[in-house]
């Protein structure tokens, strides 16, 4: 598995858990500029229409060479490719539960073909993010220590 991007603060924004992988269909010139590594999945997410999942909030750019016979759309929404009981799970967390389906990274199959990561996220406090804060801030301060020592 090879990355594309990685979307960090969805980490840090929410606690995620029931990971799932997904494949996307993609356009031509997407997957071109996904080589390049013009993607941004900041405020990527999932949202379900018709018993389907599709990625919102992604940011691809077009690349100045790939086809100029088309209109590209950079952050148009893209279809999740994800098995039924795997929609209707997800679909019915974020319904219910008060859960937000976010996109954690994208990255090159075995097989050349692109999948993504995505996530159950509960939103966090800002307690809860100061908390995360203090806690990477000690783990790299120990890290430190053992380094110099």
């Amino acid at each position: 598995m090879k990355n594309i991007a990685k979307n960090k603060k969805s980490r840090f924004d929410y606690q995620l858990s029931d990971y799932k992988e997904a494949g996307i269909q993609l356009e031509g010139w997407e997957v071109k500029s996904l080589r390049a590594g013009r993607v941004q999945l900041v405020d990527a997410f999932v949202t379900f229409q018709n018993g389907q999942a599709f990625l919102e909030g992604a940011h691809i750019s077009p690349m100045d060479t790939a086809n100029t016979h088309t209109v590209k759309n950079p952050v148009r929404s893209r279809k999740l490719l994800l098995k039924r009981k795997e929609i209707n799970d997800l679909e019915f967390a974020a319904d219910a539960k008060g859960f937000t389906v976010v996109v954690t990274e994208l990255y090159w199959s075995e097989l050349g073909k692109v999948k993504a990561t995505v996530a159950l996220g509960k939103g966090k406090k800002v307690h809860d993010k100061r908390a995360s804060e203090k806690a990477r801030d000690f783990n790299r301060q120990k890290q430190q220590l053992l380094k110099v020592r």
